[in-house]
């Protein structure tokens, strides 16, 4: 059901839907994601930022991904304006492709339908690895990427937001669900603090969050960047990753997972 507004009153919240309502509640938490309605009336910055990115997405059945191509981790393939990632889903049964390339396309949503043309003329000077794993998908789901500069506040009285609703971020660094999460325990945990008091613990949520949710939105943009280097940003990334080690990789993310 798609909310369209709410309005608050000193004791709770009323919530207006498209074919249904109103409802009425204590509180209103807006996990809305990227296009939130929510967000737009408390931030009220607009529509998301087009990064000129598009992903498509596909799935193979295990049995029609070749031994050579096939592997239990997250393989990624890094070249100019684009990338492509690859791993098992699902206990092994199906293989999951992503395919990122530079683009002005803008479509809104997440349920495209891709254009294979537009994607083997953008991958058509990779490696052939990577042109015979996308030649074996017949169908994509297409979507742009987006995301927002970072706020400080985004919360009003009764009413906060979640997730990528409050902080939406590109998919570089695969932290938008992790960082819902963390929203989540710790509107919990300041809620649990200050015994239920619903104002004064929305108040405090996003000052606990913030900087740690604007490091992950302004590094996954440098991670894209770094993806889809050319010239001597490639040849830079390159030496500079080639000369490390894989426990100096995980170190230089530990920031990010080894929580806040």
């Amino acid at each position: 059901m798609k909310v369209t507004g709410y309005e608050q009153s000193a004791g709770g919240v009323t919530v207006m839907a498209e074919g249904g309502g109103p409802y009425d509640g204590a509180a209103l938490i807006g996990a809305d994601g990227l296009w939130s309605t929510i967000r737009e009336t408390i931030v009220g910055d607009g529509p998301p930022i087009v990064s000129g990115h598009i992903a498509y997405r596909a799935v193979l059945p295990i049995g029609e991904v070749p031994d050579h191509l096939y592997s239990d981790s997250m393989i990624i393939w890094a070249g100019e304006k684009t990338h492509l990632v690859h791993y098992p889903l699902r206990r092994g049964e199906l293989y999951n492709l992503v395919a990122v390339f530079h683009s002005d396309k803008y479509v809104e949503g997440w349920d495209a339908f891709g254009e294979p043309d537009e994607l083997h003329e953008r991958f058509a000077g990779t490696c052939s690895n990577v042109r015979e794993l996308l030649e074996r998908i017949e169908t994509w789901k297409m979507w742009v990427l987006c995301d927002r500069e970072p706020v400080k506040e985004w919360s009003d009285g009764r009413v906060t937001l979640l997730g990528d609703a409050a902080h939406p971020m590109l998919q570089y660094l695969a932290a938008g669900a992790g960082m819902a999460i963390e929203d989540a325990v710790t509107l919990s945990d300041i809620l649990e603090a200050n015994d239920g008091d619903i104002e004064k613990s929305f108040l405090e949520y996003p000052a606990e969050r913030y900087l740690r949710t604007a490091q992950v939105q302004v590094m996954a943009r440098v991670y894209g960047e770094v993806y889809h280097a050319a010239g001597v940003v490639r040849e830079l990334r390159n030496n500079m990753l080639s000369e490390r080690t894989p426990e100096q990789s995980y170190d230089g993310m530990a920031w990010l997972y080894d929580g806040p």
